[in-house]
């Protein structure tokens, strides 16, 4: 930057020039690692973010353990963002609220009394009417704490000590779950069951270098246990596939479809109403039935007739059919297609490994380091208690030393002015022992205190041996974590309240998306107008007559016909493609509509040839300006996306002209030279897609018209004054021919314009 941008100097001002991009980004970087570190990313450890680990930590200083009283949340609060958390206080108590919620935390932290919100989305009653104290959970989390099992570090302003992480005996962070949004990354881990977590640690101890696909449950081999998916605290049906949840699990990424849970309750006479008893993680049940009343009102559930919601304590939804002949499989496959009903819930392993490094982890990964931490903590402690045991060794061992001279301690003790120092030489003491022997009451005198010493010192070698074996030892070391895991799966197992599995698995019913599709919408009569210029309209009823229908000038009436609006539209173009809309799609008959290339991509050089409903079971002949054709099957041109389908290929000049129902045995073409040729159907190839073959050779000129017909009942046409005739098999002979011939000029009384129709 120039001197001379630069403001005057005046003298001490200390104004320096910094580079924006620089400054911005060294700003940036520390906000977003401020949020990733310390706020929105749990440890793998103990599956904690700060605010929580802060909330459980301050309950264990106020002694809120699980057989305390409990106090008001806003106590607890106020420790929290006094002492660890300086953040907004309704942030800290909603952080509280959560841990406390059983339908959001599959094994509560805290243990609530009074309104912390329900399912339906309600909020907690304020901090100063609630109490709470710790669940068995958040003490497994704590155990050890005093036993220096974690590092501790200043608080934000350094008069207290609060734990980096916790101790961690219970697998909070697969057991709870977690969700969180950073700066650049996200983390969402549903919850799992804890005896399931157990069995899979258990066996990652007996087998370390076990692949992801060991610890997951094999149905083949239920004995061995392990993981079989999320377990949610609501319950509901997981619905996806055990491949996508083992690639999910290996990769740290993906999702898990879970539905709700149903059941058809029936009312006597052939009456039915299906009760909802439980749904997806995370849907509020208010918005919820908030959602299928819109869509009732909009009509978009034409199978549905009601929702009630007969909910107490318990879930219960209740959907009431429209009828009896209402089949509830479609009825509920249209449902979780369009509400909550089916939910997907993301997986996303972003965690904090060892505290430190954001990272996406698989699902053996974070029970890895969970396992670590635990044999880490196991070690500190063992560390603790020895360090403990040789501290009262050392006192014991002093004691012994007066009890064995006690007259010789006494007389010192009255006699000399320094009698610490003096038994320090005198037996060979520790300053430790003489302080002890000093504080000594004189009750401890008595004979039996000196077997007392001998036993607990006795007691205590016996224990300093056992823990100097376990700290040399990794298997023993193992054996222990091992033990402490499988008092935690007794204390959660699948056999208690708590514990026992919620979630079930299932696989999605095989329904009919076309019956489902109908489902959704309401079956209605519309009549759709196409006009020459491509605009494409639905108005309501079926209309016959078509004279009074406005168009924008110098545009007409193309093509109309009756349908109903669970019906699809199938358009056939010049170009020989085919496009399909779905009639609920279609715009309203207020106005002139939309333009189709609005809706489809048609080229420009194209236009409309026919449109009409489509029948899955019909066959069409096609035929090209030139004369050629074939005949393809309905279901074989529908088109699902906006591109079309290529049915006929053509090439300018010529163009698709005709699309024919097929019906009969005999084909009759007529060309634009008035000359006519019938052949037998058969003699038409049947084709998904392509040029055709030549129906009727021409000198000049191109096909004017086909009709399709039984040759048993004969060839029927009509003028252009409306009347009847009616060739039979025999007069027919003279037309007759094999396909490609020229044909013959047409019989007498046949309409001007070359049409079968006049």
């Amino acid at each position: 930057m120039g001197q001379s941008l630069l403001p005057p100097s005046g003298g001490d001002d200390n104004i320096q020039p910094v580079d924006l991009k620089a400054a911005l980004e060294e700003r940036y970087l520390a906000y977003a690692l401020s949020t990733i570190m310390h706020r929105a990313l749990p440890d793998v450890r103990d599956g904690l973010k700060p605010v929580h680990r802060r909330i459980i930590h301050a309950m264990s200083e106020m002694g809120l353990r699980p057989n305390s009283s409990f106090k008001k949340c806003a106590r607890i609060v106020g420790d929290v963002i006094g002492k660890f958390h300086p953040h907004g206080d309704q942030s800290v108590y909603d952080a509280l609220v959560r841990l406390a919620q059983d339908f959001s935390q599959r094994y509560p932290v805290v243990d609530g009394q009074g309104n912390f919100g329900n399912i339906d989305g309600d909020n907690a009653a304020a901090y100063r009417y609630t109490e709470a104290k710790m669940t068995e959970v958040a003490a497994l989390l704590l155990e050890g704490i005093d036993q220096d099992a974690v590092d501790f570090r200043p608080t934000y302003n350094e008069e207290d000590q609060e734990p980096t992480v916790l101790p961690g005996a219970f697998p909070n962070l697969l057991a709870n779950g977690a969700s969180g949004i950073a700066v650049g990354m996200a983390t969402s881990i549903p919850p799992h069951n804890a005896h399931e977590l157990c069995d899979a640690a258990l066996y990652l101890i007996r087998h370390p270098d076990a692949p992801l696909e060991a610890l997951l449950f094999d149905p083949a081999n239920p004995q061995r246990g392990g993981i079989e998916g999320p377990d949610f605290p609501t319950g509901g049906v997981i619905v996806e596939s055990r491949t996508s949840m083992m690639e999910s699990y290996r990769t740290g990424r993906g999702g898990f479809r879970v539905r709700a849970r149903w059941t058809v309750e029936d009312l006597g006479r052939g009456g039915f109403q299906i009760v909802v008893t439980e749904i997806p993680y995370q849907v509020q049940k208010s918005r919820l039935i908030e959602k299928i009343a819109e869509l009732l009102i909009a009509r978009k559930l034409p199978l549905l007739e009601d929702i009630r919601d007969e909910s107490a304590e318990d879930v219960r939804v209740v959907l009431v059919p429209k009828s009896r002949s209402v089949d509830a499989n479609i009825l509920m496959e249209s449902l979780f297609k369009l509400t909550e009903l089916e939910s997907r819930i993301p997986l996303n392993m972003n965690v904090l490994s060892m505290g430190r490094v954001p990272r996406v982890m698989a699902l053996n990964e974070v029970l890895s380091e969970w396992l670590a931490h635990r044999r880490e903590v196991l070690q500190r402690r063992s560390r603790h208690r020895l360090a403990a045991i040789d501290r009262r060794l050392e006192i014991l061992g002093g004691y012994l030393i007066a009890y064995l001279n006690i007259d010789e301690v006494i007389r010192i003790i009255r006699e000399e002015d320094e009698p610490k120092a003096v038994m320090i030489e005198r037996f060979g003491l520790t300053d430790v022992q003489a302080e002890a022997i000093l504080n000594m009451r004189l009750r401890s005198l008595r004979k039996l205190e000196e077997f007392e010493i001998r036993t607990e010192f006795d007691a205590l070698s016996k224990e300093k041996a056992e823990i100097e074996a376990l700290l040399a030892s990794d298997d023993k070391q193992w054996q222990a974590v091992a033990w402490e895991i499988g008092e935690v799966k007794k204390k959660f197992a699948k056999a208690t309240e708590l514990g026992k599995r919620r979630s079930t698995f299932a696989d999605a019913p095989e329904a009919d998306v076309e019956a489902i599709q109908q489902a959704m919408i309401e079956k209605e009569p519309i009549t759709v107008v196409i006009s020459e210029k491509g605009w494409i309209r639905a108005l309501k009823g079926h209309i016959a007559d078509t004279t009074s229908l406005q168009f924008k000038d110098g545009d007409a009436l193309k093509v109309s016909f009756p349908a109903q609006t669970t019906d699809k539209i199938l358009i056939f173009t010049t170009g020989g493609k085919v496009y399909t809309l779905g009639s609920d799609k279609l715009p309203g008959g207020r106005g002139h509509g939309e333009p189709l290339r609005i809706m489809v991509d048609m080229e420009n050089d194209q236009d409309v040839l026919t449109a009409f409903v489509h029948d899955p079971a019909r066959k069409l002949v096609v035929s090209s300006t030139a004369g050629n054709g074939f005949v393809v099957t309905e279901s074989d041109i529908v088109a699902n996306t906006r591109k079309g389908k290529q049915v006929m290929n053509v090439s300018m000049p010529d163009e698709a002209k005709l699309v024919v129902p097929v019906k009969g045995d005999h084909l009759a073409v007529v060309g634009e030279n008035r000359k006519m040729l019938v052949f037998p159907l058969a003699q038409v190839p049947e084709m998904a897609r392509g040029k055709g073959v030549r129906l009727q050779r021409y000198k000049d000129g191109g096909i004017s018209d086909i009709r399709c017909f039984s040759i048993a009942e004969g060839l029927t046409w009509e003028d252009s004054a409306g009347r009847v005739f009616t060739k039979t098999k025999d007069e027919l002979l003279e037309w007759m021919g094999d396909r490609a011939g020229a044909g013959r000029v047409v019989p007498k009384g046949f309409p001007r314009s070359g049409k079968f129709n006049g």
